[in-house]
């Protein structure tokens, strides 16, 4: 989002917070109708608005509204006509009026909160009612509540308030200086915070979402992350984590789902890492484009104490070299290649890519994996590492580390703030691009690269990521997981993951996913994950103007360049048309020999007849849109 248009903002700001003096003059209708004689005298109370969230359009995320907590004075309740004014106030607030009886008649120091947080439209109901029917003992007490437009939303990335309104978990607790609203020394009338402007795009965050959702059912998965970045700029564009919740209703939600699966929870993350692995090795010199490993099914090495140390392979693929290392995903090959290095040197240059270390992503209680001094290493764990085991890591700094490939060897901070603005419109901080050092030449970034684009061949695992008309940057991974009772791999849990930079030959967008515990049909990442990228990667360049062959390209100049698309067209077999748009379809319908069903909007995802099947004149084709 371009941040020079102040008056944009400024409109934008003002208008989340209309609502906020509506809601005041509720509170202060309500302490006039039920104000006592006690309050007389105090300082003149400053009302604290705390700042909005907001996307990188500008788009509300979270807002401050007016919320009431209920309460009764037994003293001052009317003895004569108690159950009944109590039922009255019970029904309007929809609870059960013996039981709410009960509770005031049980009360042991006269006062009781009947009802928390409750909405500005149910206590003008209450205030309606208690003045129609003479209820005295009830007390109305304004409280700053909190609103999230969009409830499950980046619900991890934004987080949520406290009682108090004071920021307990993401955005909300990153960014509780800015956010909060500083009383100005006691002055009467409003004080308001500063508004956050996130780098997330609202637009890609729901569709990911959608996508991701659909996924875990599919895979029958006990949880789904991803996380989409700008390549050369660090700022995160999607931030997911599922199973989410509705902010509005945090505590409703349980610890799996308020888990922050992005950038807290950890994992050994399988045969992906071998992209930075490899990446270590060629900078460092320990190998190079025609190094080559033999794969016999295995990896063997005796260690000077006469153990010997056995990794296998998952098929026997003969002499590799770093490309089809890549390509097969070949254990024994990434293995043999971590023997050209010292411990040493691999530890540092991994740990120069951020593994070990906290991203610095704005984000509270940011785990920084767990990579081990290399004096606390035996004597497998450096091929074993050079595979992905041994080492703990989260999203954020799988999709972290490759802005090195991205950006010809230098390591970015990924961010999650864009700005902070007053809350009259001025820019008070623009996030900037931060450099994290660089470790690695422009010439091996791009051949980590061109070997990551063979992974999409057909002989590659991450094939099912492949876009005709879009050159991606592909590694998939399969990891098994740490049973915590037996200490030992797992036999059914395991994580299938799958990194992505796109368009290969200029990067400018970074997509990771790991699909968590699938029980479904597979459990690989070259099968489950790999086609989830192909989806994020579709929308993405779709959204954003990315050039992809043949596909219209929108531009960001706001002027629309066409080029000419291939008119899309069904011979003797059936195509594969997964992905492709609506528009380049509507000229099926012109068919008279077939009948065409179009179902939804968007991109082809599913279809009828399957590719290679013949098609016959009078056949109906289904194509399932999303």
């Amino acid at each position: 989002m371009k941040m020079e248009r102040p008056g944009l903002i400024r409109r934008i700001i003002v208008l989340g917070c209309l609502g906020l003096f509506a809601l005041a003059i509720v509170w202060r209708y309500a302490g006039l109708a039920l104000a006592t004689p006690s309050g007389a005298g105090l300082a003149p109370r400053v009302v604290q608005v705390r700042g909005s969230i907001h996307d990188r359009s500008g788009r509300l995320l979270a807002v401050d509204t007016d919320l009431y907590d209920v309460s009764v004075w037994k003293p001052a309740l009317d003895s004569t006509r108690q159950a009944e004014q109590l039922g009255l106030v019970a029904t309007s607030l929809q609870l059960d009026a013996a039981e709410l009886v009960r509770r005031v008649d049980d009360v042991p120091n006269d006062f009781l909160y009947l009802a928390r947080r409750i909405d500005s439209d149910t206590v003008r109901q209450l205030i309606d009612l208690i003045e129609a029917n003479g209820i005295v003992g009830i007390n109305i007490d304004r409280v700053a509540g909190r609103v999230y437009p969009e409830k499950n939303l980046a619900a991890q990335l934004i987080g949520f308030v406290g009682t108090d309104n004071t920021g307990l978990a993401g955005a909300e607790a990153a960014f509780e200086n800015d956010l909060r609203a500083d009383p100005a020394g006691g002055r009467a009338g409003f004080a308001y915070g500063n508004s956050v402007f996130l780098t997330i795009d609202v637009d890609i965050q729901f569709r990911l979402e959608q996508i991701c959702r659909e996924a875990m059912a599919e895979n029958v998965a006990e949880a789904v992350v991803m996380v989409a970045l700008e390549a050369r700029t660090g700022k995160v564009l999607a931030y997911i984590s599922l199973p989410d919740f509705d902010l509005n209703h945090f505590l409703d939600a349980d610890q799996a789902a308020w888990t922050d699966r992005v950038s807290i929870y950890t994992y050994e993350p399988g045969s992906v890492f071998k992209v930075f692995s490899l990446a270590s090795l060629l900078s460092l010199g320990g190998i190079d484009q025609a190094s080559s490993f033999i794969c016999d099914g295995s990896f063997e090495r005796a260690t000077s104490g006469g153990e010997t140390i056995t990794i296998r392979c998952l098929g026997t693929h003969g002499q590799v070299n770093l490309t089809k290392i890549l390509e097969y995903s070949c254990n024994a090959g990434a293995a043999g290649a971590s023997e050209t290095v010292t411990t040493g040197d691999f530890y540092q240059r991994l740990n120069a890519f951020g593994f070990g270390q906290r991203p610095g992503a704005d984000r509270p209680s940011e785990s920084s994996g767990l990579f081990r001094d290399p004096d606390s290493w035996s004597a497998r764990s450096k091929p074993t590492i050079a595979m992905g085991q041994e080492i703990l890591v989260t999203a954020m700094q799988m999709a972290s580390a490759a802005t090195v490939l991205a950006n010809e060897g230098t390591l970015l901070r990924p961010r999650t703030l864009e700005a902070v603005y007053s809350h009259s419109g001025e820019l008070l901080m623009a996030a900037p691009v931060v450099p994290q050092g660089r470790f690695m030449t422009a010439e091996d970034a791009r051949i980590i690269l061109d070997a990551m684009e063979a992974v999409t061949l057909e002989s590659g695992t991450g094939r099912r990521a492949r876009i005709d008309d879009l050159r991606m940057s592909v590694k998939t991974g399969t990891a098994q997981m740490i049973d915590p009772a037996t200490r030992r791999y797992s036999d059914d849990d395991f994580i299938a993951s799958t990194l992505a930079l796109f368009p290969s030959e200029d990067p400018q967008y970074i997509v990771y996913t790991a699909i968590i515990k699938p029980r479904g049909e597979s459990i690989y990442g070259g099968r489950i994950a790999a086609p989830l990228i192909r989806e994020a990667a579709l929308l993405i360049a779709d959204l954003y103007g990315t050039a992809r062959g043949t596909t219209p390209v929108a531009t960001h100049s706001g002027r629309v360049v066409l080029s000419s698309p291939l008119a899309i067209d069904i011979g003797g077999t059936m195509p594969d048309l997964s992905g492709v748009p609506k528009r380049l379809l509507t000229s099926l319908l012109t068919r008279r020999d077939l009948i065409i069903d179009l179902q939804g909007d968007g991109y082809v995802a599913e279809q009828s007849p399957a590719p290679g099947t013949p098609v016959e004149s009078g056949m109906t084709i289904v194509l399932r849109l999303r």
